[in-house]
């Protein structure tokens, strides 16, 4: 499901600090960066890009695989994510600039980066402007990695059909919204996957990309972490007239109904698009 203010709430303070608290204490953010930028081939690269990089757990990852003299540029159009990344990541090889996923091109030079890559936010933006962009501004062989959620792409790994056996915390909030408050679930939410691969594939290809490789990955991690995660004010659920103080109330009443170290599963489709190599 969608949150219910995925793209506007991102440039609160509440939500910014709310994620940056998360990323330091569960490893989820941490754990999918350092796998996607590990794909990204960045030994010998001179310039990085970190799109839709929020507070930095990217950026991180990134500085840790790249030479001394590599430049890294985060990307974020939120300025309260961008306010606590530039807080607590002061690395001098990272920039930050404020903008839309869509505009990179009007701040890295054409053919000039090496790698771009991208955690979980490819499903909020503009994926066909976001991939004519990429490919205007990677060097031929240069990489664009990125992951989509599960849910977003239709796909579930193996590891999360095994838990299903029980409800997840997400179910949950819905069955107690629904039997305490008289909450009707928004029809939308049924609607099929929004990127499937199928659809990346075709507009990476209409914007000169092609799919080097993809996977199904997962991530594993428990009802405490996914409790945490979902009180995030961006993230927090039902969606509806609820307040965000309504909706802890409910995600704590729906918290009751499980165990702390119950486990949890969320699928990613991991993809690694290329560049052409240029013909000589």
């Amino acid at each position: 499901m969608s949150p219910h203010d995925a793209v506007a709430g991102w440039d609160e303070d509440a939500t910014a600090e709310a994620y940056n608290a998360f990323c330091r204490t569960y490893p989820m953010y941490a754990s999918t960066s350092r796998d996607l930028a590990s794909r990204a081939q960045l030994a010998e690269a001179g310039l990085v890009v970190d799109l839709c990089g929020g507070v930095g757990t990217t950026a991180s990852a990134i500085l840790d695989l790249v030479p001394a003299r590599t430049r890294v540029v985060s990307i974020d159009n939120a300025a309260a994510m961008q306010r606590v990344g530039r807080r607590t990541l002061t690395d001098t090889r990272l920039t930050w600039i404020a903008c839309l996923a869509e505009r990179l091109v009007d701040h890295l030079p054409a053919g000039g980066v090496d790698a771009v890559v991208c955690n979980s936010a490819i499903w909020k933006t503009d994926a066909s402007a976001v991939f004519a962009g990429v490919a205007r501004t990677l060097r031929p062989g240069g990489r664009f990695v990125f992951n989509i959620g599960g849910g977003f792409a239709g796909v579930r790994h193996p590891d999360e059909q095994a838990v299903r056996l029980q409800p997840s915390l997400s179910a949950l909030v819905r069955h107690v919204a629904t039997r305490d408050h008289g909450y009707a679930p928004d029809p939308t939410t049924s609607l099929p996957p929004k990127l499937p691969l199928e659809r990346i594939t075709t507009l990476l290809a209409a914007a000169g990309l092609t799919v080097a490789e993809t996977e199904v990955t997962a991530q594993h991690s428990t009802m405490a972490e996914k409790k945490a995660w979902l009180s995030i004010p961006v993230f927090a659920q039902p969606d509806g007239d609820f307040s965000h103080a309504e909706r802890m109330r409910i995600l704590q009443s729906a918290y009751t109904l499980t165990t702390p170290e119950t486990p949890t599963v969320t699928s990613w489709l991991v993809v690694v698009a290329q560049l052409p190599q240029a013909i000589t």
